[in-house]
């Protein structure tokens, strides 16, 4: 018997992931992308939602071909993912951009995964902004006020083209993040 979707698409994120670290604490880079399937899983989407949460950051941030991806989850995880992925031959504000267009041209399944993983991501800097300070920003390779534009970008973007709850959520995120010298 063949392990259903989600299943197949966690142990992908499991093997892809296996070894990697974040960059805001030292925890295991698989923890990403399981807190992110499980927002979304509580939200009640479906499985391919839930799959292409699972496996969103393998094509960008792993060795792990798209052909194999595509040939286990097939392509309406692939669609979704293709939405989500950054290019990473475009300079940082230009891969942003881009970014924030192609989840804007995206399905509702695409929108999902992005605020879920921005909402993630946004939880695990404010973790780490209490333990680190502004010494944080260093970490990151645009720096505060492109950090903030991005995020301030992508939520304009989001309240424009889709309606959920998770936007709330972002929102303040975003907010705090603001906030933050």
């Amino acid at each position: 018997m063949k392990p259903n979707l989600i299943e197949r698409a966690a142990r992908i994120a499991a093997s892809a992931h296996q070894g990697q670290i974040r960059k805001e604490g030292p925890y295991p880079y698989i923890e990403h992308p399981a807190v992110v399937a499980l927002m979304l899983a509580r939200h009640g989407f479906d499985e391919t939602v839930i799959a292409a949460a699972l496996v969103h950051d393998v094509l960008e941030d792993t060795g792990y071909a798209e052909a194999d991806m595509r040939a286990e989850l097939g392509r309406d995880v692939m669609t979704i993912i293709a939405s989500v992925t950054n290019d990473d031959s475009l300079s940082w504000e230009d891969k942003k951009k881009r970014y924030i267009e192609t989840v804007r041209a995206g399905s509702e399944g695409a929108k999902a995964v992005a605020t879920a993983d921005k909402i993630a991501n946004a939880r695990s800097f404010l973790v780490a902004y209490a333990a680190q300070g502004p010494d944080l920003w260093k970490h990151f390779n645009a720096g505060r006020e492109k950090k903030l534009w991005f995020e301030n970008a992508m939520l304009a973007m989001l309240q424009e083209t889709w309606q959920h709850p998770l936007i709330v959520e972002y929102r303040a995120l975003v907010e705090e993040m603001n906030a933050l010298p």
